[in-house]
């Protein structure tokens, strides 16, 4: 078992049990120094996708999940890790026990451009489901995004 730590899409304990059955999530926590933001959208089909940058300033919300190798090279593919469109990075997250290392996705593009409100929606949703502070879920809906696919 390996620790992961999504703050995207897969923060939904429901989502991850269907992309990664045999993977629990762990614990949450706060990655300290880093901004949730999006790019790549030449790739994403209906706007930029997410993403984190270090930023000293911010904080992005995790959800941290055991995965089995199984499981890992399962969400590569669900993730485009494989293809290149997104790469490993270990990162800190702080949780209410401690620090732990982890390896999370980080997109391999240019930061800019926005994400559509459906995929916005989603990502708070996602964020909600995993019991991110009301504030965050909240800062996530009032984003700025486009409001119709490309």
């Amino acid at each position: 078992m390996t620790l992961y730590a999504a703050y995207g899409t897969n923060l939904d304990p429901a989502r991850m049990g269907e992309r990664c059955p045999h993977s629990p999530m762990h614990t949450t926590g706060w990655l300290l120094g880093w901004r949730l933001t999006f790019g790549g959208e030449e790739h994403g089909w209906d706007g930029s996708l997410s993403t984190i940058v270090q930023d000293p300033l911010d904080q992005v919300f995790v959800a941290v999940y055991d995965i089995t190798r199984e499981d890992e090279q399962e969400l590569d593919g669900w993730e485009a890790a494989d293809s290149g469109l997104y790469r490993k990075t270990k990162i800190r997250v702080s949780t209410m026990t401690g620090e732990i290392v982890v390896w999370t996705y980080v997109l391999d593009g240019y930061e800019g451009g926005l994400p559509s409100a459906s995929y916005l929606g989603v990502l708070a949703d996602a964020a909600e489901a995993a019991d991110a502070p009301a504030d965050y879920v909240a800062a996530l809906r009032r984003r700025p995004c486009r409001s119709t696919g490309l």
